[in-house]
């Protein structure tokens, strides 16, 4: 098939907006509220979320440009699309490590994911909140340590996530996320304003907003650095991925800082809903990961329609996580589309139940298989290290160095539809070619244990 039949043949987003809420809904995901919230409170509040705001100033936002800049400008897949603007080259193999991450992080996604579709009709139902708050963790533990129960739930959500790419970029991804995205900002505003209300509240609020940066050290900063990448769905091919669906009408600069900065917004209300509601009632804002499936319920317990208060917030759990999960399956379905010549519904079926299947052991190594270890490591964290630690931040660095070094500047400039000579072009070019590689891989040898 010819580069000009396949470009004319191939989706596009029915408008800026949906393109907008799309890219979004992959940022904004897990990574936002169930995750952002707890490394929060583990590093000491409002000092962390600075710290933060600078990594996304100095990588994501020239990282998330430059995935943009080479998905619009090929209008191909991950892989296809460094195969097209460097032919013979390896760089692809930068690509290949972006379908890899979306598969793994998809697989044990998807298991967090049924663990919130299943407290929201926990919540519904009342059965949740029935729980005594000195036996949440209990309840908790029993629930993820079951063989059965938490794969049912991964199923539906996986479901529910091919169900919506099947129906393509227009009628299916787009579609949705101008349903979801609205609602989810909504039910996040309604939240923070009840944490906000609740009496004694005003403490959470200065842990988020009054800095302590006596609570900094190197280890919280090496956090902020990798949530950065994380939360902005960067180095796993999706906004590359989601660029190739761009109209050449689009100015991607200013998509690329408004989607970073959507993303921070939804993190801080996140904050917001969450710590004052924690600090009113007395809880550890450092609690870790089951700060959302152990102490946020027993806190609603305690507050005022606190049941009504928990439907909203498993249920915004629950939609963030299938925002963000549908951008993630669209990795591995465009390209086995492309390389194969599959249909997409075949593509979206074979690759979502494989994926679903591989996600299995993740959840069972909770429980039944939590004797089965990879390099001194359960099934689920182990792939979570994989992915998350080393794909993630290896893609991004590539993409940094190829869109700064191996394409030209002028050719970047091009392409990222910046000015040559002007200086945010300038910033830009060499954020990609120094800043964000030193900080990249400073991330990864702490992380590997080499500092």
């Amino acid at each position: 098939m010819s580069q000009g039949l396949e470009q004319q043949g191939r989706e596009q987003w029915k408008s800026r907006t949906g393109f907008m809420l799309a890219a979004m809904g992959s940022a904004i995901g897990l990574g936002n509220i169930w995750k952002f919230p707890y490394i929060t409170g583990e590093n000491g509040g409002g000092a962390f979320i600075i710290v933060y705001l600078i990594c996304i100033a100095l990588i994501g936002i020239p990282i998330m440009l430059a995935e943009f800049s080479v998905g619009r400008n090929t209008q191909k897949d991950a892989v296809g699309s460094f195969k097209e603007l460097t032919p013979g080259k390896p760089w692809f193999i930068t690509g290949i490590f972006g379908v890899m991450s979306a598969f793994l992080i998809l697989s044990f996604y998807g298991v967090v994911a049924g663990w919130a579709l299943s407290y929201t009709t926990k919540a519904i139902s009342g059965d949740l909140l029935a729980v005594p708050a000195e036996k949440m963790a209990d309840h908790f533990g029993g629930f993820i340590g079951a063989s059965l129960g938490p794969i049912i739930w991964q199923l539906l959500f996986m479901g529910l996530v091919i169900i919506i790419v099947v129906k393509g970029i227009k009628q299916g991804i787009e579609k949705w996320n101008k349903i979801l995205m609205p609602t989810l900002g909504i039910l996040l505003v309604v939240l923070a304003i009840r944490g906000l209300t609740l009496p004694g509240s005003g403490e959470g609020f200065s842990f988020l907003f009054s800095p302590d940066f006596s609570a900094l050290n190197a280890e919280a900063v090496l956090v902020a650095l990798g949530h950065a990448f994380f939360s902005l769905s960067l180095g796993m091919g999706t906004m590359i991925t989601y660029g190739s669906y761009v109209p050449q009408n689009v100015k991607l600069p200013t998509a690329a800082v408004g989607v970073s900065m959507a993303d921070t917004g939804f993190a801080l209300l996140a904050g917001l809903a969450i710590f004052p509601a924690v600090f009113a009632f007395g809880m550890d804002p450092g609690a870790g990961p089951g700060l959302i499936f152990i102490t946020l319920p027993a806190v609603f317990e305690q507050m005022p329609l606190g049941q009504f208060f928990s439907i909203l917030f498993f249920l915004l759990i629950s939609m963030a996580a299938l925002t963000s999960a549908i951008s993630i399956l669209e990795v591995p379905v465009a390209y086995f589309m492309r390389k194969f010549e599959w249909t997409r519904k075949k593509a979206t079926w074979i690759l979502g139940t494989i994926i679903f299947l591989f996600g299995v052991p993740s959840s069972l190594s909770l429980g039944a298989w939590s004797e089965f270890t990879i390099f001194g490591k359960g099934f689920f964290d182990a792939v979570d290290y994989l992915a998350s630690n080393i794909l993630l931040p290896l893609g991004g660095l590539l993409t940094a160095l190829f869109v700064g070094w191996a394409l030209g500047k002028k050719k970047s400039l091009e392409i990222g539809g910046l000015r040559e000579g002007g200086l945010w072009g300038m910033l830009w070019i060499w954020s990609l070619r120094l800043v964000a590689p030193i900080l990249i891989l400073i991330v990864m040898a702490s992380v590997l244990g080499f500092i």
